[in-house]
């Protein structure tokens, strides 16, 4: 226990800035603008420490009150989409997890994303809750006993604490199948044209397994104890998180017919912003308290896992976050800035969130 208790300080870390390291992330080529002209964005450093917007009063657009916005419509699509049934225990468990109180971040990407090229958010609403089934189901797993064996999701007991392991185990199969088949009914009921709603379940399901969630996750649990480069780092993180979240946001562009140069812009806008929000989770691991958190804080560290403080320091970590950020709107900087708002305030407010 005294070994699982040490403090961040006590760990090795090489604090080289992050410039040092070469990271070189598999993005689709950029093309020439689509509607504005491209400026130099300006590089934020992310302190990480402040919850503070970098947009000032003037500013009339409300994450806040974009963000309780979607939540709120999300939050009535899924209830629709998953109300109880038979057998009862096998719904609670679903919706026990699903209905926890996360910030719908992905949700919210493919619904900004659809915005972003003029969609119909109607349009984009099955995907945007067919991610967070996909999301929600991967928490569950995650949290396993055979995998992270974690106790403590978003400040309550974790699926298989509160249901049993089976039970848990079989909610988040239930969850990723509901997920594919909510996006095919509801993609039809909505009048999206069924190569769009094709490509979007193919963009989904590369997203989950060998080519995304599944393979990150399998390095992730090998990579334990292990001697981890940045490159073994950033892989798993490209494939563990960032590509759902990227998956979330492609997908709701694709509903919404984005043409293909769109959809190319927001997967590489989506791609920086899902690490983002792995290399910020790593600084919140080791600066702030379960109680914080919603979860258990510090296990990074317990288990002896790569982060990005760890291979980069802390100082690297946030310098490398500010990149992420500065590279996400320069993506956007090729659209109708009127409609890239949500898009690049949610950068910041991934980049400086507490928890």
């Amino acid at each position: 226990m005294a070994e699982k208790a040490r403090s961040f300080n006590q760990i090795n870390i090489n604090a080289t800035s992050s410039s040092k390291f070469s990271r070189k992330l598999h993005l689709p080529p950029r093309s020439t603008s689509l509607h504005a002209k491209k400026s130099t964005p300006s590089l934020v450093r992310c302190a990480l420490t402040s919850t503070s917007t970098v947009f000032k009063d003037k500013d009339p657009f409300s994450l806040e009150r974009y963000m309780a916005s979607k939540a709120m419509t999300v939050n009535e699509a899924l209830d629709r989409a998953l109300p109880l049934g038979h057998p009862e225990r096998l719904f609670e468990s679903m919706r026990y997890s699903l209905f926890a109180g996360g910030k719908r971040v992905r949700p919210m990407l493919a619904l900004a994303a659809c915005e972003l090229v003029g969609g119909d958010e109607a349009a984009a609403l099955p995907v945007a809750c067919a991610v967070e089934m996909v999301h929600t189901m991967s928490l569950i797993h995650d949290d396993l006993p055979c995998m992270d064996d974690d106790h403590l999701r978003r400040g309550r007991p974790t699926n298989h604490v509160a249901f049993g392991v089976s039970t848990a185990l079989l909610a988040g199969d239930a969850l990723l199948a509901r997920a594919f088949e909510h996006v095919a009914r509801e993609c039809t009921e909505h009048g999206v044209p069924a190569d769009r709603a094709l490509r979007a379940v193919a963009e989904l399901a590369s997203a989950v397994g060998t080519d995304g969630l599944v393979a990150g996750q399998v390095v992730d649990l090998a990579s334990e104890g292990a001697d981890v480069d940045l490159a073994t780092l950033e892989y798993i993180h490209v494939h563990k998180t960032a590509r759902l979240l990227e998956a979330a946001a492609v997908c709701g562009g694709i509903v919404s017919g984005g043409a293909d140069e769109e959809i190319e812009g927001i997967r590489r806008y989506a791609r920086y912003v899902g690490l983002l929000f792995q290399v910020v989770d790593d600084v919140l691991d080791v600066t702030r308290t379960s109680e914080q958190l919603g979860k258990t804080a510090g296990k990074d560290i317990a288990t002896d896992k790569a982060t990005y403080p760890k291979l980069m320091g802390m100082d690297g970590a946030r310098a490398y976050a500010a990149e992420l950020v500065a590279s996400a709107e320069a993506e956007l900087d090729r659209f109708d800035g009127t409609r890239t708002e949500p898009l690049r305030h949610l950068a910041h407010f991934i980049a400086y969130r507490q928890h």
